[in-house]
């Protein structure tokens, strides 16, 4: 089913990524073509006005990505992820310009805070600026359970809930909440449908527990099967793969997003990897070994990730791939953006 869907995928001219929320800061690295660091960005749209802190980005725990594509004539743009607070929706949105008001759609990709927690504010952003219409806000029914963490000890650490149906729609959102794989903004975006869980190492998060039926009880929830990743089609190149968390497996959303792409090659990942923490980190070689068999031409990796698997990553990789994400910084997918093919 997820295959006829994405068969219908629309391939487009461009994508820019906008970094609206991410853990990392970093402005002095020096970045390839199609990449802009963040006071590169500020300096352009005029933020920058002197040196100092009021005028850059702020880190946060979260993701949250402005992603536009465009094809001829036709412009729409997606809100990936809204990050953990609306502070920094409306800070980082503000410094870096973010054309709130032609949000077409906003996505959550999972049931957790660190990306769920700035929704609300980001659909009252969209909305205040482009006029008051609705904006869709696409989520599934899996997201909107009480979850937790097993601390050390067994101690439970509760999860602030996601902002409830009710909440968004009273934002001004118009809910789409299903699971199915569906093409959003005339077809220029896929927002997945359920993750098959299909390599034996990738076994989700160790520790993650919900409310089990009852509502007094926890049970187990490593797997987190409510993930979705956003994928477009690069014209001339193949799919971007946008994947905040994978709770899923970063391998189990690459083997889905090639089945389902069929005959459209996979070009590039960008998200959250989550390869870091305790009883995580020991799955890095098998996922950085596996990662070849995609092919892949650049390889962002955000959030979650944690400094080992990137280094790892930047050892068997190199520049001409691999391209860490960073708070403020901007990504071109073109023909022409990234000089490798």
């Amino acid at each position: 089913m997820s295959a006829n869907v994405a068969r219908d995928l629309k391939p487009v001219d461009a994508l820019e990524v906008q970094v609206l929320v991410d853990n990392v800061t970093d402005s002095l690295s020096t970045v390839p073509k199609g990449v802009t660091n963040e006071v590169g960005v500020l300096r352009r749209n005029g933020s920058l006005k002197v040196a100092a802190g009021e005028y850059r980005c702020c880190a946060h725990h979260g993701l949250s990505l402005i992603i536009t594509a465009r094809a001829g004539k036709d412009k729409h743009t997606l809100i990936f992820d809204a990050g953990p607070e609306a502070y920094t929706v409306t800070r980082n949105g503000a410094l870096l310009k973010v054309p709130f008001a032609d949000a077409g759609a906003l996505v959550l990709s999972h049931g957790h805070w660190d990306h769920a927690g700035g929704l609300v504010e980001a659909v009252r952003q969209v909305v205040a600026a482009n006029g008051g219409r609705a904006v869709e806000c696409h989520v599934n029914p899996g997201m909107f359970v009480t979850r937790a963490s097993l601390r050390h000890g067994g101690e439970v650490l509760l999860q602030k809930p996601v902002p409830s149906v009710r909440e968004l729609t009273e934002a001004g959102a118009t809910v789409v909440n299903a699971p199915e794989a569906r093409l959003i903004l005339d077809g220029m975006f896929y927002v997945s449908g359920e993750i098959p869980r299909v390599t034996p190492y990738e076994r989700g998060l160790p520790g993650q527990v919900k409310r089990s039926g009852d509502g007094k009880s926890w049970e187990p929830d490593p797997l987190i099967m409510d993930e979705r990743y956003v994928a477009a089609h690069v014209k001339g190149k193949g799919a971007v793969v946008f994947t905040a968390c994978s709770h899923a497996g970063v391998i189990n959303v690459l083997k889905d997003a090639r089945n389902v792409c069929g005959d459209v090659p996979l070009w590039a990942v960008m998200g959250g990897f989550h390869l870091s923490g305790e009883k995580i980190e020991e799955i890095i070689p098998d996922t950085v070994k596996d990662m070849q068999s995609f092919g892949l031409k650049r390889i962002i990796p955000a959030h979650c990730t944690g400094w080992r698997a990137v280094h790892a990553l930047a050892n068997l990789y190199g520049d001409d791939v691999l391209v860490p994400s960073a708070v403020g910084r901007q990504f071109a997918f073109s023909a022409d953006a990234i000089r490798s093919g």
